[in-house]
């Protein structure tokens, strides 16, 4: 699996099959600081992502 993830501007090569949250538990990822991706969709917490993925994990910014 290929991630990308924004806040680092970091891309690793891994191996990992699961759902959303528990990739993000791996990485120590905080689930309410980031959105994520795969082929420019949206995923969900309890979606299931695998080895031939390209997922990108983005930043949320908020502001006012």
């Amino acid at each position: 699996m290929q991630v990308y993830i924004e806040r680092e501007d970091r891309q690793l090569q891994m191996k990992f099959k699961g759902t959303v949250a528990e990739l993000l538990e791996q990485l120590k990822i905080n689930k309410g600081t980031v959105l994520v991706t795969r082929d420019n969709e949206l995923l969900t917490s309890d979606e299931k992502v695998e080895d031939a993925d390209e997922i990108r994990i983005l930043s949320v910014i908020s502001g006012g």
